[in-house]
């Protein structure tokens, strides 16, 4: 086994990791962390209708939940198509890592900057309630609900979605990959 894939093959299997550890432990802990903002929301003197008005959720919906959990399978046949010797796995890697990476460049900033997007929101909003709104505030209020460790794997995935994916394209085009 090439070092290359088995390589690649490991960042895929992290990368699926997070794509499963962090939609449950958002529908874990989402409510609680919705709540949590509703209560900084009102004690800014803001209705909490505003979070729904401007879809500020600090959970995970079931959509997204599917979604995270399909691209998670994805990355595990990947690799284990890759990690199997099969040419067609380090094929549709390379398309598949590019596109996960286009979502780590454009998506997951969102998610480890929470508050610096939502203060940007805030201030092209024509909503002047939003634009009062205290965004650093709202956002350890609803943090605190989740596990001390869960921003970290928030983080990783950005890494591991976008500095990660890089690395297996390009692992996965090594001529010592096609030595299978």
């Amino acid at each position: 086994m090439p070092i290359a894939v088995l390589s690649a093959s490991i960042l895929q299997l992290l990368l699926a990791g997070t794509f499963f550890l962090i939609p449950v432990v958002g529908r874990r802990h989402g409510p609680a962390a919705q709540t949590a903002a509703e209560t900084e929301i009102a004690r800014q003197g803001l209705p909490p209708a505003l979070l729904a008005r401007h879809r500020i959720d600090f959970g995970a919906s079931r959509a997204s939940v599917v979604v995270a959990m399909s691209i998670g399978l994805c990355l595990i046949a990947l690799a284990w198509l890759n990690l199997s010797g099969i040419d067609t796995g380090r094929i549709l890697s390379w398309i598949f890592q590019a596109v996960v990476f286009v979502l780590g460049c454009l998506i997951m900033p969102g998610e480890v900057f929470t508050t610096r997007f939502l203060e940007a929101s805030a201030r092209k909003s024509g909503d002047l309630e939003l634009r009062g709104l205290d965004a650093k505030a709202l956002v350890d209020a609803a943090v605190v609900a989740y596990p001390p460790w869960f921003r970290t794997v928030v983080a990783t995935r950005l890494v591991l979605a976008t500095l990660g994916s890089l690395a297996v394209i390009i692992l996965l085009a090594m001529p010592s990959a096609n030595g299978l």
